[in-house]
């Protein structure tokens, strides 16, 4: 009975592990992620968003989940961010410059189009 709750504990903790690294373990089966993860370490994002806004916050979460660096600016607080949030045309909110390519609101598909 005890060996068999131990071999439950050590699969539930494998599991666990595994989950936990799975990034790595899928780099080591599949190559081309380093190529693309470098990409992204390279890209030059910024966010103009602010404290308040919902969409900011899933864009930031989305970002850095993906391991994407960015610069954050908020726009309320920073007024240099605030100009250069109108420069770029800036109606709403969250805008994210991309590499040069704006993106207006929470478009996961085309952040990561625009990283590649």
């Amino acid at each position: 009975m005890l060996a068999r709750t131990l071999k439950k504990v050590l699969l539930i903790m494998l599991v666990v592990v595994v989950y936990q690294n799975w990034g790595k373990i899928e780099r080591v089966f599949n190559p081309s992620l380093v190529v693309a993860d470098q990409t992204r370490a390279n890209a030059q994002v910024v966010l103009y968003a602010t404290s308040w806004c919902g969409y900011c916050t899933q864009i930031r979460r989305f970002l850095d989940a993906k391991g994407i660096p960015f610069k954050d600016v908020d726009i309320d607080t920073d007024t240099e961010a605030r100009k250069a949030y109108e420069a770029l045309g800036g109606r709403g909110i969250p805008i994210l410059d991309v590499n040069g390519t704006l993106i207006r609101g929470f478009e996961p598909e085309a952040i990561l189009a625009a990283l590649k």
